[in-house]
């Protein structure tokens, strides 16, 4: 049964165009394999709903310290080449009355690297999200990633890496919370 006919014809054409043969043994369901990796696994991002992720796991609580969520994990893929980038994810917050679950954060991380992306507007996408459902005093997110564009092919550079910020209320304003904020991801 196909998973998607549309994509597997696009591969299909894809490999006939580069001069494969689709019907050998070893990419006879490489089209069927690759909508199925896309849709499900690489792209699942554009099914997911941020309020259904959440869950209404954001919770009344009288905190006011820096939370902070780091080295989460990642893979995405660059929406200019098609080629995976990948790395981690630090996101903090300074809560105004309102905490969220622990593992929605790395949840909502998924959401947006589950996608076609770009690094900028990744780490802009996560921070504004967090910054509308927890309407907190500050949101910081910073994403550090290796890009295969740059490694694979262009300036080939193995060793490069690309490190965003953004930074809302309290972590922009006020330079001493940035200062702390710098100093507890680096321990």
């Amino acid at each position: 049964m196909s998973i998607n006919p549309k994509i597997e014809e696009a591969i299909r054409i894809i490999l006939e165009e580069i001069g494969e043969d689709v019907n050998r043994q070893g990419l006879k369901k490489t089209p069927q394999r690759v909508a199925k990796m896309l849709l499900n696994e690489l792209l699942y991002g554009y099914k997911m709903d941020v309020d259904e992720v959440i869950n209404n796991a954001i919770f009344d609580e009288n905190y006011d310290e820096m939370v902070i969520v780091k080295d989460i994990d990642f893979y995405s893929l660059c929406e200019h080449h098609l080629l995976p980038f990948f790395g981690v994810v630090h996101i903090a917050y300074i809560p105004n009355g309102k905490i969220i679950g622990l593992s929605k954060i790395p949840r909502i991380v998924e959401i947006y690297t589950r996608r076609l992306q770009v690094q900028e507007r990744l780490t802009t996408e996560i921070a504004q999200i967090l910054w509308e459902k927890l309407n907190p005093k500050g949101v910081a997110v910073i994403i550090e990633a290796i890009h295969l564009c740059t490694v694979m092919r262009g300036i080939k550079k193995v060793k490069n890496k690309m490190i965003t910020s953004s930074l809302l209320g309290l972590f922009k304003s006020d330079p001493r919370t940035r200062a702390e904020l710098l100093q507890l991801i680096k321990k």
